[in-house]
């Protein structure tokens, strides 16, 4: 039996590609926000509950994407004048 508990994968990803995700995710709850204040303004039942289902959806990939990145480390660029 081993006592330690199993590590989590990690990732290493350049600066540019967690700022390109941190964009996305950023962009995904902005849409889910506005989304939910055009509830009100949505008078059918079916189109209401698709419009729930389309936030909940922005939401949940907003959540996927924060918890790859609890799981990376952002390379560290090479400088560009050598020593």
């Amino acid at each position: 039996m081993n006592p330690q508990p199993p590590l989590l994968d990690s990732y290493e990803i350049s600066p540019r590609f967690r700022q390109t995700i941190e964009d996305r995710i950023a962009r995904l709850e902005r849409d889910a926000a506005a989304d939910e204040l055009a509830l009100v303004t949505l008078e059918h039942e079916d189109h209401t509950r698709r419009h729930r289902r389309l936030i909940a959806v922005q939401r949940a990939e907003a959540l996927r994407m924060r918890l790859f990145l609890d799981r990376t480390r952002t390379r560290l660029q090479h400088p560009l004048i050598a020593r």
